[in-house]
This record gives structure tokens, sequence and C-alpha cells, in this order.
């Protein structure tokens, strides 16, 4: 059985502050001297880097969606794998999920999927006796998730908060904090959320700093540990990838990172590795050529139109992307990648592999999507069905190659993407983990 203490921590809506008290609360009970093992509801990038900053550990996703219900545990017990304690952060309201899915991908479910206890983090700004019934209505609303606490937040004074206190005594649920109003903890937003932690190292290793100490000064860890310790076991299943004996000289697989390219998820490195190669972080922004030996090439997501000027002024690095991607090599490329190959970006040259034009756009694509591969490719068998997710602020022109890389099929029918060569380009999202085939099958054509 696997027995890691976990809590996840979750709102009645977004914007109630669980990034702040999930990412104080890893820091906190870091600064106790506990291991904790940080995981993120959702398809999300930018917050597990700052759970990462907080913890030491890899920020984890768990997605439903992408990855499938009978994966939330495994990938769970593989990323709290020594860990003291997990602490989750939801997505959007606790019962919110894929869109028109019922509960598919919801903090909500996640949690029934890890027995977890769920902490509500309410946003009790202008309310007192009212937040027993927003309470009350959460904690009942499924009998299966349960809501082993409160943490009150933006409350204004303490005759308010005694106010609340009181109120939430007939809901039997204990409040564990309270976080009195304050200016927000500088965590800078812009179209796609928070800047990534990459951008900003010591502005984030500051907020991080906030935020623990908010949380130390206003939530009982004591009371907060013991509910995580109520946590039930889980049955021993572990995901790992499925290790592959290599023979001979092992690829060198480039993987795109920095500033520029933040957007991956830490299972993609670890598959990479088990399939045989050695992966390798570049930085487009600095490194002005790949790594030795370099014999595929990953590029993942990102904001590249927040550094156009600088990725288009190192000529060298994007010559060399593209004699690679001209020689036939395995290049695997998603969203950011999709705008770093294609010919220019924003007016400033990029690598040019791809003929299309990318620009920025006023609209926000975003959401889950249902695909399958159009042809063969370096990532899939043709015909070969997954789950991704797009988000991006940005729009290509053409949207798909004579041999597009992806066909949809929710929310609307359509192509997208490209594959020439040994280039599969797309704004597409995956998660590999749910198709562990894809990471080998990469890795098989740069041994190749």
């Amino acid at each position: 059985m696997v027995s890691v203490p976990r809590l996840v921590i979750a709102a009645p809506a977004s914007n109630s502050g669980k990034t702040t008290v999930a990412t104080g609360l890893m820091a906190a009970f870091a600064g106790r001297g506990l291991a904790v093992s940080p995981h993120k509801v959702g398809p999300d990038y930018i917050d597990p880097g700052y759970h990462a900053l907080a913890t030491g550990r890899p920020g984890r996703n768990l997605d439903a969606y992408m990855c499938g219900t009978e994966l939330i545990a495994p990938l769970f017990a593989h990323g709290a794998a020594g860990a003291d304690l997990a602490v989750v952060e939801g997505v959007m309201g606790l019962y919110d999920g894929a869109s028109g899915q019922g509960e598919l991908a919801s903090t909500a479910q996640v949690s029934k999927l890890l027995r977890a206890p769920v902490v509500l983090v309410v946003d009790a700004s202008s309310q007192s006796r009212s937040v027993a019934a927003l309470v009350h209505g959460f904690a009942s609303w499924d009998p299966e998730v349960r809501i082993g606490g409160v943490i009150l937040n933006k409350v204004a004074s303490d005759r308010h908060e005694a106010l609340l206190r009181e109120a939430l005594e007939e809901t039997g649920l204990p409040v564990l904090g309270a976080l009195r109003r304050a200016p927000q903890v500088v965590t800078p937003s812009r179209h796609l959320g928070l800047v990534p932690v990459a951008e900003r190292q010591t502005e984030a290793v500051d907020a991080v700093r906030a935020m623990a100490e908010r949380v130390r000064a206003g939530c009982d860890l004591d009371a907060l540990l013991a509910l995580a310790r109520s946590a039930p076991a889980l049955p021993d299943e572990v995901w790992e990838p499925e290790q592959h004996s290599v023979d001979g000289v092992r690829p060198v697989v480039a993987v795109a990172g920095g500033a520029a390219f933040t957007f991956a998820y830490a299972e993609h490195a670890e598959l990479l590795t088990a399939a045989g190669a050695d992966v390798v972080v570049f930085d487009p922004l600095h490194d002005e050529k790949l790594p030795a030996g370099t014999a595929g090439l990953v590029i993942g997501g990102g904001f590249p139109e927040m550094y156009a000027p600088e990725l288009s002024a190192n000529e060298p690095l994007r010559r060399s992307v593209t004699e690679l991607a001209l020689s036939g090599a395995p290049v695997a490329a998603e969203c950011a990648g999709l705008l770093y190959l294609a010919r220019e970006l924003d007016g400033r040259p990029m690598c040019g592999v791809l003929d299309a034009s990318a620009r920025m756009s006023e609209r926000l694509t975003l959401g889950y999507r249902q695909a399958v591969a159009v042809s063969d490719s370096v990532l899939a068998a043709g015909g070969t069905r997954l789950r991704g997710h797009e988000f991006h602020r940005t729009v290509l022109e053409p949207g798909a190659g004579a041999t597009p890389a992806w066909g949809m099929h929710q929310p609307e029918r359509r192509v997208e993407g490209f594959v020439q060569q040994g280039v599969h380009a797309s704004y597409l999202h995956t998660h590999w983990a749910a198709s562990p085939g894809v990471a080998r099958r990469f890795v098989e054509h740069c041994r190749a």
C-alpha cells in the first residue's frame, strides 16, 4: 500500500487564493524539514514551477482527462515516492472539470481518486454568515468528497474573522486558517497566467517566501498535517516508465529549456531516458548550437512570443535547428516549439523549417481536445488516438501542412499541425505518460 499523507487544496471558484495557500503550505512545511511532494490538478504548466521552487522537488500534474482516471493514483505515487507529505493544488472551482464531461478532470474527482481530504479556500470578502451556507453546500454536494476543513482568505479584521468562525461552527467543519486581506503577493501575470519561475528567479523566490510567511502566520500547520495524515492508504500501484535495455551508444535527445520554453511535464524526460536516450537540456536564448551529438530534438511549450527578438537574433542556433530538421532527424514540437519552427513570429525570422507565419492574437484558444494522428510520424502511427490540450494566444497561417499532424474531434472537426520528414509540429500539448509508446517510438527513430 502507498501511505503518503496528503491534502488537496481546492476552492469554490477560481481566484480564491488556491495558489497562494497551496504554494505557501508547500514552502512552510518544507521549511519544517519535511520532504513535500507538489502536485497540480489539470494541464497547468506554470503553477508547478512555483511548487518546485517551494519544495525542491519536481512539480507534477494530475490530469484525469489527458491521462485517464486509472493513472491518477499511480502517477501521484510515482511523484510522491519518499515524501513525508503531498500537497495537491486544485484547478478552477472544486467541482469544475472538462466542459460537458461531468466531474471528469475536476479537483473533486482527483480528490476521490486519491482518497485525499480537501481543504476549501474561501474568499471571505463581502460576506459573513453566508459563508456557512456556501461551505455547507460544497461539503454536502458529493458525499464521496471529504472536505476536512476551511481556510478563510481576504479576511478584513478580527471582528470579521470572529463572525466567519461563528457561522462555520454550524457546519461542523474546522477553520484551519484565516488570511488577512493584504496586497497581492508579487506574482505578475500576463496573457496565459502567471509569469513562469524561469523568467523571474529572484522575484519568484521572494514571492514564494512571502506566501510561506502568510500561511505560517494565518494557518494551523499542525492541524493541517494531522488532517493530511488521516488519508487512508492507496493501492500499491506506482507508475514507472518502462525501462528498455540499450546496446551501444544512447542517442542524445536535446530538449529546449530556459525562459522561452518552460512548459514541460517531468514524466516526458523520464520516459525518454527510460527508452534509452540521453536527455540534454539547452537554452535557445543563449546557446548558439545544439548539444554535441544531437540525434533528436524536443521543443515544448512556453512563451516564444515574449522573446521573439532574442530568439531571432540567435542565428547560429536557428541554422543548427534548421539543418537538423532538414537532415530528417526526429523533431517533436508543441505549441511554442511549433512557433519557433515557423518562418516568422510577429515579423521576426524564426527557423523556417515550416512554411508558415505566426502572430499574436487577441483570442485565447483554450481547452481539452480529442485527436487522431493523420499519418505516421516520429511520435505516433497513423490512426493513433489520444487526448491533449490547447493553450495559446497566437495564430499560425496556414494552421496545417500538406500532411497535418492531428485530426481534431473536439470541440470541432479540423486538421492541425505539420508532419514533414522527421518533424512533428502542432499546437496540441500531450501527456506522454498516457501513451508511453510515444517516447519509445521517438527514441527508436533517433537511434535509427
